[in-house]
């Protein structure tokens, strides 16, 4: 007789096993001796699962620690919504109505360890384009995605970002001190939405608001894009609500909740 046992193989067993884990960690992450003692085989067994996770993209490794937590290979197949759709796919209905409501463009990125990842764009009405790339991993610094992102994490670990990324000057409006970048941390917490005033490119603004999975962790942004213009404050504060409001239907599409600030 022919039994299940017979075509299994383990060190896949193995790895799909450090995957569940990976995925159901807590937002800090897992370390090895977690990981070892949860499969119960040996740190360099573990070890090289890890290496060759890592090398794929399902898993991503943090310090100090090292700490290991679910890569953007893992997030683009994961179920961010609990087992829903895609967020690119779920989010598109309410990006084109959020693009023909602000006649700009609109981009969504999911989150990968505070970096934005942007996975979908609906293209504003009209003829201008904005050439962005979709997959690549971006600094979260000098973007209004990467900011409200960078928002829903705490000092320390936004501190730890950007000691591993720095902070690159893309403009004169871009944010190279810590200093500088915290005071608009505190304010996108205040009001909701971030602001990316030609920080990344002259001539481009854009304003970006979070939302959030099914554990109430941000799950990644979306935001508004289009060429400076003088606006009053009130104009900026009535496109936030916009974003800010689109981002609360992906989350509830999602089957997500909204983590509130403290």
């Amino acid at each position: 007789m022919v039994t299940k046992e017979r075509y299994k193989v383990g060190s896949v067993a193995r790895a799909l096993r450090l995957v569940d884990l990976i995925a159901a960690a807590p937002q800090n992450g897992l370390t090895l001796s977690d990981l070892t003692k949860e499969l119960g085989v040996s740190k360099s067994t573990v070890f090289a699962l890890l290496q060759t996770l890592m090398e794929a993209g399902y898993v991503r490794q943090t310090k100090p620690g090292p700490r290991y937590l679910p890569g953007i290979s893992l997030v683009r197949l994961g179920d961010l919504a609990g087992g829903h759709l895609p967020v690119g796919e779920v989010a598109q209905p309410i990006m084109h109505r959020l693009s023909r409501a602000t006649g700009l463009t609109i981009r969504v990125s999911i989150n990968d360890g505070g970096h934005p990842v942007f996975v979908s764009r609906v293209d504003a009405p009209g003829n201008i384009r904005f050439m962005t790339l979709l997959g690549a991993r971006e600094l979260p610094h000098v973007s209004s995605a990467g900011k409200a992102m960078l928002a829903q994490m705490s000092d320390a670990d936004i501190a730890q970002v950007i000691e591993q990324t720095g902070l690159p000057k893309r403009t004169k409006n871009t944010r190279t001190e810590l200093s500088q970048l915290m005071n608009d941390i505190r304010r996108i917490r205040a009001i909701g939405f971030a602001i990316d005033d030609e920080e990344d490119c002259e001539g481009i603004f854009c304003i970006g608001a979070a939302f959030f999975d099914h554990n109430g962790r941000c799950a990644g942004a979306i935001s508004a894009t289009g060429i400076k213009r003088e606006l009053s404050q009130r104009a900026v504060e009535q496109l936030g609500r916009q974003v800010v409001d689109a981002a609360a239907e992906i989350t509830y599409a999602l089957g997500g909740k909204i983590r509130k600030q403290a």
